[in-house]
């Protein structure tokens, strides 16, 4: 059995249940925060802040101070990855992120095959930061979007409600689709190595649109590329500990923790909860998965669902957490209450 160590989030990824399970929350550096607006408003333009080392490190702090949470995710973004790969990448209020889009072969062509890690020194730079800055039984999250996931709004050049562009593109123009991914999966090993390399414990890869996916697509875009990134970490550290986040993935999680290797899997809350512990939990630890609604609602509401997800899953390996992010109404006292339901 592996040694437990000072933090309660990575023994569970090695393997030990905890009694009381260790939590976080996806997005919990955000807008439901009065500190995090106050430096955001400083920062100027999002990506002004995530290529911040000293205010990005804050934001990822302020949670920890504030909820005193298991671990912290350095605060950035998935289309980092891009805008290191010298696409353009900003961001409009409102709207979301925006590209230029790779929409035909010809654009696909234009694409660098390495990124210039050089743009995203902040992002290490602000993982040091925060290290030296946690306590030692905090653990500290980097991480990188899938390269489905990520490709999807490169292809688009925005989000869609079905990621339409992305997987027309890649039935009708497989070779260039597969071009994208293969970049992506290349350069997302070097920055997940980096991010180790600057202090983080353990990673994660969000796929939040895997779930728009057919079963053989998924495996083909989803799954195997996803593989190809754990194993090429692990390939310099044996030992790395990730997470896999394929949001909406359902009765194809089983393969997909075969297939891949990871740690744990983070389910959303719809997932059926006998498959999941049957399937999937007796595997790896799991990761979830109330939905982000009820922590807005409070109440007697909330209370049941945080009960369900002990009742469903405590008994094995398991990290607390949301379903996907939280979203930014959600009244602090309701994050609080939650705390205090899982904690005891």
């Amino acid at each position: 059995m592996p040694q437990p160590s000072t933090k309660h989030f990575i023994d569970v990824l090695s393997g030990q249940r905890q009694a009381i399970p260790p939590m976080w929350m996806m997005r919990q550096a955000g807008r439901y925060l009065p500190e995090y607006r106050e430096v955001r408003a400083k920062a100027g333009g999002f990506l002004d802040l995530c290529f911040n080392p000293e205010l990005s490190a804050e934001v990822t702090l302020q949670p920890i101070r504030r909820f005193g949470f298991d671990a912290a995710i350095i605060f950035s973004d998935i289309l980092v990855i891009p805008y290191a790969l010298g696409r353009e990448v900003r961001f409009e209020a409102g709207e979301g992120p925006r590209l230029d889009p790779l929409d035909d072969p010809a654009k696909v062509a234009t694409l660098a095959t390495r990124a210039d890690f050089g743009k995203l020194e902040p992002v290490f730079e602000a993982l040091k930061i925060v290290r030296g800055a946690l306590d030692s039984k905090v653990a500290l999250i980097g991480f990188c979007g899938a390269p489905w996931t990520v490709a999807t709004y490169m292809v688009a050049g925005h989000g869609t409600p079905d990621q339409a562009p992305a997987r027309m593109m890649a039935y009708r123009h497989p070779e260039a689709f597969s071009q994208i991914i293969d970049v992506l999966v290349d350069s997302s090993i070097e920055y997940l190595l980096a991010q180790l390399d600057a202090g983080a414990d353990a990673l994660q890869i969000f796929d939040t649109w895997a779930g728009v996916l057919p079963p053989a697509e998924f495996a083909r875009w989803s799954v195997e590329p996803t593989r190809r990134i754990v194993e090429g970490v692990r390939a310099k550290v044996p030992d790395a500990k990730i997470i896999g986040f394929p949001r909406g993935a359902g009765a194809q999680l089983p393969g997909y923790v075969e297939a891949t290797g990871v740690n744990a899997v983070s389910i959303d809350w719809t997932a059926e909860p006998d498959f999941i512990r049957e399937r999937v939990q007796s595997k790896v630890a799991v990761q979830g998965n109330l939905d982000p609604l009820v922590l807005i609602t409070g109440g007697a509401a909330l209370d049941g669902a945080v009960d369900n997800v002990l009742a469903n899953f405590a008994a094995g390996r398991l990290i607390f957490n949301l379903g996907h992010g939280i979203q930014p109404e959600t009244p602090i006292a309701h994050v609080e209450q939650m705390i205090r339901r899982v904690r005891g």
